[in-house]
């Protein structure tokens, strides 16, 4: 989920698309059920149901590699990892859902989709699940070769227009499942994937070396779920995730990365290199090198305009060492070296207190949850949807609430959705846009913002029309 919001960031080039996608984005959780306010600044949006099925566990239609055609569609899946590229075409990679026979499993299918034709394309990898990686020679492209079927990896784009994929939870070159922490990268110019830098089998430990010193010999353990963010400069950054720590032991993780892929260099820049941390907090708002935030997989992560990086809940260890879903809001930043607790509670499972909807307040803070969205508007305003956690009440369960942080305030603003779990979809009739319109409630969906300002959502685990949960393969579009 992490790796698709710093692709989003660079294609986010002007205010204009910003405020259009902050807009659309209230526009679709007004549509999914809950509280259904009118935009503030009244602006008629409209959405439309435009690929895919409006019931769940939905088989893929490859046609042809390589080939476009308006019959074609992924399979329904969750937990996939995306980019978007200088061209507006969507491209994203496997996750946990239907093949094309139907069943289920790791997939390792390389999709693009051409908004401009309302066309997707099978680019690369398999149509059927649980394939195992071909990974050739270390750092060298090859048409045969291909990432084994995953999900739950993180992804970048570079200025190259390179696609980049890191770890995950999938299948290894010998075809065993586990933890991976594989680094891979795609050129869409040559169609040829690189195996560029980890192991090809499962569960491996992590190469720390000494913190702060990049080494050719460094490498994260194997893990899924990370976060990551993408800097000014391209250096990649990740962060935690369930998986492998120096000694090969399994749990969650809290220790920050940074690669260089000028160097193809790994750093080890925070955080334990051994698993189940608990959170050092220290005083809220207040930055200190021995602060950091607990271990944790699943959470949101955002970028902003000076450098810093931005942290928020997940499923992991709080201050005390408990584990459960958190609500924490961190920064990062890389010039100080230091984290700072900013908002939220040091401790798991905690309800949202939402407050008056588009009034932001001091108490308001949202539910503590994992899977969530996240992006950052032209303003450095940071924005959060949906996820699966606890409500207003403590009900657990899948969320369609939007929420807006100032870091200038301090304030989170409750702006749209509902505070209650578990909202069904409403599709319309496929291509045509109303305002009624609008998906279902989910957690690890894939989304885009393209250069024309429409927002598009695609699949993840959560809600068809007749409320029912299961795998999606529904396709929606914004527009203004």
């Amino acid at each position: 989920m992490s790796g698709i919001c710093s692709l989003k960031r660079a294609r986010i080039n002007s205010s204009w698309k910003l405020l259009i996608f902050i807009f659309l984005f209230i526009a679709l959780l007004s549509a999914c059920g809950g509280s259904n306010s009118t935009p503030v600044n009244n602006t008629p949006i409209v959405s439309a149901w435009i690929s895919g099925s409006n019931t769940i566990d939905q088989a893929g239609t490859y046609g042809a590699q390589g080939i476009a055609a308006s019959s074609n569609v992924p399979g329904a899946r969750q937990g996939a990892v995306s980019w978007l590229d200088a061209t507006d075409e969507i491209w994203f990679f496997g996750g946990t859902g239907s093949d094309s026979t139907g069943t289920f499993g790791h997939l390792n299918d390389l999709w693009k989709y051409d908004p401009a034709t309302l066309e997707w394309t099978w680019v690369s990898g398999s149509s059927t699940v649980t394939q195992a990686g071909i990974y050739g020679i270390q750092g060298t492209g090859a048409s045969s070769n291909v990432p084994g079927a995953r999900d739950a990896a993180v992804s970048w784009l570079d200025s190259t227009g390179k696609l980049w994929l890191f770890g995950g939870r999938g299948n290894d070159s010998a075809g065993s499942i586990g933890h991976l922490n594989d680094l891979w990268k795609y050129d869409p110019a040559t169609l040829e994937w690189t195996w560029m830098s980890g192991s090809n089998t499962a569960y491996q430990a992590g190469t720390f070396g000494r913190k702060g010193t990049g080494a050719s010999s460094n490498v994260p353990g194997a893990r899924d779920a990370a976060v990551s963010w993408l800097d000014s400069s391209g250096k990649l950054w990740l962060f935690g995730g369930y998986g492998n720590d120096s000694a090969g032991n399994i749990g969650h993780l809290n220790d920050l990365w940074k690669y260089d892929p000028a160097t193809l260099e790994w750093t080890w820049v925070s955080g334990s290199n051994t698993v189940n941390q608990a959170g050092t907090f220290g005083r809220k708002g207040t930055g200190a090198s021995s602060n950091v935030p607990g271990a944790r997989d699943a959470a949101v992560s955002w970028l902003d305009s000076t450098g810093k990086l931005w942290l928020f809940g997940g499923y992991g260890n709080d201050s005390a060492g408990a584990v459960g879903r958190l609500n924490d809001l961190w920064k990062y930043d890389p010039a100080t070296l230091e984290w700072t607790w900013v908002s939220g509670r040091n401790t798991v499972n905690q309800a949202g207190t939402y407050g008056t909807q588009h009034t932001a307040a001091s108490s308001n803070v949202p539910g503590a949850r994992e899977k969530a969205a996240s992006w950052i508007d032209s303003s450095g305003k940071l924005w959060l949807f949906g996820g699966y956690g606890n409500d207003s009440a403590g009900n657990i369960g899948h969320f369609n609430d939007l929420w807006k942080y100032d870091p200038a305030t301090l304030e989170w603003t409750w702006m749209y959705g509902s505070n209650k779990v578990n909202q069904a979809g409403t599709y319309g009739t496929q291509g045509t846009a109303t305002s009624s319109n609008g998906p279902g409630a989910r957690e690890t969906a894939l989304s885009w913002l393209d250069s024309s300002g429409r927002l598009w959502l695609f699949g993840g685990w959560g809600y068809d029309s007749a409320g029912t949960p299961g795998y999606l393969n529904d396709l929606w579009q914004y527009t203004q």
